[in-house]
């Protein structure tokens, strides 16, 4: 049984190294796609460009990889199928969930790995990912000069080139439309332009500077052999910021821990000012076990109360007085309680993304489940039909898990089950595919599959071939 074991865990390797890969790709080249314009005319060099594609590679492999495990579950059990292994094993004394356990094991491993990727690396990565999208972000184009063109990215200036042989410029007119200075125009007969690290220097040859002053009679022409322009520019060159604020998924499990227990820290307090609001400035016994609800309701049945004795009363000043301190307090608690609503959706989203670090692993599991039954029904779909099936699965739990997050940050569901009512749905599903499949009964019908996919006999049948 040993033998057994290894042998379908190791049929697991190669498919999903494949599925790994081909996923990887198709997520990454389309992240760049959509991301290409903040690359463009910024003259970056290709070791920017490297690192930024791997540090964005930790999150498409958080999301290919359960992706590729129901990918490698499928073909592996398809191809048992159509070799008839699996019903040579089971006709052995074999059960269906001695089959199985060597790919749950295979999902075990995996889901290991990538709850300590998602805990420790992940969020380390996504970190640097985005501090490097911001930097590129900042980072002015390099100038590109053209000739017969207006060059207007340095700042306070015009350019204007005549001509470009190799590195020099030749008939070169600049305007200088700067407000603190007098009207300048310099022409040159040639220059070049070198960069540094804050700006631009301009080294210009046999030219001449017109320049005009507030003073309409003052005018000037200053003749030069050769003229240097040193202009400022902000983020010429990519300029790395280190930022310690991270998002919540660029946390790790700890920090996210900590980060609710200050929110949580932060509820008690505001509760505890209600609480020395409502029992100490009116003699309220109203205390923070109430929800906001019943507090809103006894502060207006007190208002109400306290109407008729406030009508009645001879000095009007102590009564105005009453009435604004008592707008006042219910100013302040409701404000109060708005605050808690806040500090309670940001625990959701915190929370959120604690739970997700663990519920998307979990989903590797989850498609062995699917995969193996699936597998042993489509039989010879090949890879194509299984990375189909992978995809429409895959949508199936995104989609529950996007609108499971936008339920919990409108406190709709609880966090947990916002992120493990997927995994419990589709483990449902899974647990009686393999139940139907250990009985050997057919919930619906595959064989449609094996259009897509030829026998070696088909292949050299000549008359299928025409």
């Amino acid at each position: 049984m040993k033998i057994v074991s290894r042998y379908i865990f190791k049929e697991h390797l190669l498919p999903f190294v494949y599925a790994l890969a081909v996923l990887m790709f198709v997520l990454l080249a389309n992240f760049l796609l959509k991301t290409i314009d903040k690359f463009l005319g910024k003259g970056l060099d290709i070791g920017i460009l490297l690192e930024f594609m791997f540090l964005n590679l930790a999150w498409v492999l958080a999301l290919a990889v359960p992706m590729a495990v129901l990918v490698a579950t499928l073909m592996a059990f398809g191809r048992f199928s159509a070799d008839n292994e699996i019903n040579a094993l089971r006709s052995s004394g074999v059960s269906y969930g001695s089959l199985l356990f060597p790919s749950l094991l295979f999902g075990i491993i995996i889901t290991s790995l990538m709850i300590f990727f998602n805990n420790w690396i992940l969020p380390d990565m996504n970190h640097k990912a985005r501090k490097l999208s911001a930097d590129i972000s900042r980072k002015r184009p390099d100038m590109q000069f053209e000739p017969g063109y207006f060059v207007d990215a340095l700042p306070g200036n015009t350019i204007l080139i005549g001509g470009k042989e190799n590195d020099v410029f030749t008939n070169i007119t600049i305007f200088n439309d700067g407000n603190n200075v007098s009207q300048r125009t310099i022409l040159a007969d040639n220059g070049t332009v070198e960069t540094i690290s804050d700006g631009v220097i301009l080294n210009l040859n046999d030219g001449v500077i017109h320049e005009l002053s507030d003073n309409p009679d003052e005018y000037r022409e200053i003749y030069f052999d050769t003229y240097k322009v040193v202009i400022p520019v902000d983020n010429l060159i990519l300029t790395r910021k280190d930022s310690q604020i991270r998002g919540d998924r660029e946390m790790t499990y700890e920090m996210i821990h900590e980060k609710i227990a200050g929110y949580e820290n932060k509820i008690i307090n505001v509760w505890e000012r209600i609480d020395k609001r409502l029992n100490t400035e009116l003699k309220l016994n109203i205390l923070r076990q109430h929800s906001p609800e019943v507090i809103q309701f006894q502060l207006e049945s007190y208002e109400l109360s306290m109407a008729d004795s406030l009508n009645n009363m001879e000095d009007k000043a102590a009564a105005a007085k009453f009435n604004r301190r008592l707008k006042n307090l219910k100013r302040g608690i409701n404000s109060d309680l708005k605050l808690i609503g806040s500090y309670g959706k940001s625990i959701n989203k915190y929370s959120v993304e604690l739970h997700k670090k663990f519920s998307i692993p979990v989903a590797s599991i989850i498609f062995i489940l699917i995969g193996a039954p699936l597998g042993i029904m489509a039989q010879k779909g090949g890879f194509a039909v299984s990375m189909a099936f992978s995809l429409g699965f895959f949508i199936i739990y995104w989609a529950f898990l996007i609108a499971g997050e936008e339920f919990a940050d409108r406190s709709l569901l609880s966090p947990f089950l916002s992120m493990w009512l997927p995994n419990f749905i589709l483990g449902a599903v899974g647990l009686f595919f393999c139940y139907r499949t250990s009985r050997e009964q057919r919930f619906f019908k595959l064989e449609w599959m094996s259009f897509f996919k030829f026998t070696k006999k088909e292949k050299n049948d000549p008359v299928l071939q025409g």
